[in-house]
């Protein structure tokens, strides 16, 4: 795409358009570190709350839930009704769920705030990047691009870290209540900064599209969550399972029919698009159930607390960060391609679950060198596969693009917890001692053992279920690596 316009000139820069990153990477942050910050938050709410394992399940996932059920809704509405509004709507919305949680006195409160902040979260998602893609030529593009997905790395791998730190101190609603200045700060900065942009062609609103895909995807979530704990053939994960695939098939159908759609299915023709869908899959795949094996085995296995937990795992992110900082991978991708850059990063990023599954299986030592070489993977692959999506939809669609990239960042971290969760369970459950036989979890397991050697064994069938976990997901990211790299190659044969 050309950045100059009919003159050959190129159209003027925003003065303001680093200032207005740093107001939308902080945005995303405060979203991102509310994905992870309430896990370590589980055993105050468990003991103050009164919550049940079913309320913290809830707690965990009616934010989850809702943001991925909403995420393509979300971003018509951005294209439709103005991106800034959107993204300040987003603000004010999460602010005030955080602020109802925070406050929360029972389970049911704060299960609503949760869901509350989910729609915010949705919103947020969707026009942070969207605007970025507005206000940078291509040119800078890939690079502010990286350093948003910078801070989205770092806010996921923070939540941990920032958690501990609050609740060492504070009580479990300060980690809900730390939202609140920064919501407030970022919406005055967007309101004062942010400059409004929308789809010029106005659209009518696809308001079946939004019932359809709002359903489909809300469907295949509870699936995706519910099957580890209930099981893959219980009736309430197939029900849901149906539903969702049922009317994501009509969602697809209807769009393909109507003069205006919410997802021009004909993007899934281009080979460009594709190969970075299945490649954003398959490394939010490997990130999302890295990340909940990873902190599992610091925790349960080498005997870590919250605290000491987030911060073994801050080498990740600090090298996402600074790589993307320094515009590693920005200045890398016009040298190599975005084939070469995404199967490169999805292969170091496989390189560091294979390490740690191997080396990091008895100490953190081993697990370093991988945190640092998943780190450099994700901080050449992720950018790039994010700008290969938003190059491939027209600017005016910007909005439903990022809901695109939102949607598969969500689905595969779900499937990455769901599928390698499972192989974690499978593994461990065939190794246990018979002393243990039948337990569902490690902390079970332990309850049950009389010795010491009972429970070493017990941790070791716990180790090694998630290193075949580690190694099954360093294929998958391989094979999509692959995958992604051969479709792209294929796409820029076809428009060259």
């Amino acid at each position: 795409m050309n950045t100059s316009d009919a003159t050959g000139q190129r159209p003027e820069r925003n003065p303001a358009r680093w200032v207005i990153l740093g107001v939308i990477c902080l945005a995303q942050l405060t979203v991102l570190l509310d994905n992870t910050i309430l896990t370590v938050a589980v055993p105050s709410l468990t003991e103050e709350l009164g919550a049940s394992t079913a309320d913290v399940q809830w707690m965990m996932n009616a934010y989850s839930l809702v943001q991925a059920g909403l995420l393509l809704a979300a971003g018509n509405a951005a294209d439709r009704y103005g991106r800034k509004k959107m993204l300040a709507t987003g603000l004010a919305l999460f602010g005030i769920g955080s602020l109802v949680a925070g406050l929360a006195q029972s389970t049911a409160q704060l299960i609503a705030a949760r869901a509350g902040m989910g729609i915010g979260g949705a919103l947020l998602m969707t026009t942070t990047l969207a605007v970025v893609v507005q206000v940078f030529d291509d040119e800078e593009r890939t690079k502010a691009i990286g350093l948003w997905g910078g801070v989205s790395s770092l806010g996921f791998a923070a939540g941990p870290l920032i958690g501990g730190a609050l609740l060492n101190h504070f009580w479990w609603g300060s980690i809900f209540l730390i939202n609140l200045p920064v919501a407030l700060v970022g919406l005055v900065a967007v309101l004062k900064l942010v400059p409004e942009s929308k789809n010029p062609s106005g659209d009518r609103p696809d308001l079946l599209g939004a019932l359809l895909s709002t359903v489909g995807m809300s469907g295949i979530t509870f699936a995706i969550i519910s099957g580890p704990v209930h099981g893959w053939t219980s009736g309430r994960v197939v029900t849901a399972a149906l539903i969702g695939a049922a009317a994501l098939t009509a969602f697809a159908l209807w769009e393909r029919r109507i003069p205006f759609p919410m997802l021009d299915m004909t993007f899934f023709r281009n080979s460009r698009f594709v190969g970075a869908v299945a490649g954003g899959i398959l490394v939010a795949f490997g990130m999302g159930g890295s990340f909940f094996l990873l902190t599992q085995h610091l925790q349960l296995v080498l005997g870590y607390d919250p605290l000491q937990t987030g911060l073994r795992m801050t080498p990740l992110a600090l090298v996402i960060v600074v790589l993307n900082l320094t515009g590693v991978g920005a200045r890398l991708l016009p040298k190599v391609g975005t084939p070469v850059a995404i199967a490169g990063g999805m292969g170091l990023l496989a390189a560091g679950l294979a390490s740690i599954a191997v080396l990091g299986a008895h100490g953190y030592a081993g697990m370093f060198l991988g945190l640092v070489l998943m780190g450099v993977g994700i901080a050449l692959s992720m950018p790039a596969m994010a700008n290969a999506i938003m190059s491939a939809i027209p600017p005016e669609k910007a909005g439903v693009g990022a809901g695109v990239n939102g949607t598969l960042q969500e689905s595969g971290n779900g499937l990455g917890v769901a599928v390698l969760g499972a192989v974690l369970n499978s593994r461990f459950a065939a190794l246990v001692p018979a002393v243990a036989a039948g337990a569902g979890s490690l902390p079970a397991a332990l309850s049950r053992a009389s010795s010491a050697a009972d429970r070493a064994e017990i941790r070791d069938a716990f180790a090694s279920g998630v290193q075949a976990s580690q190694l099954v997901g360093a294929a998958a990211v391989l094979a999509g690596g692959v995958v992604a790299a051969i479709l792209l190659r294929r796409a820029e044969r076809a428009s060259g």
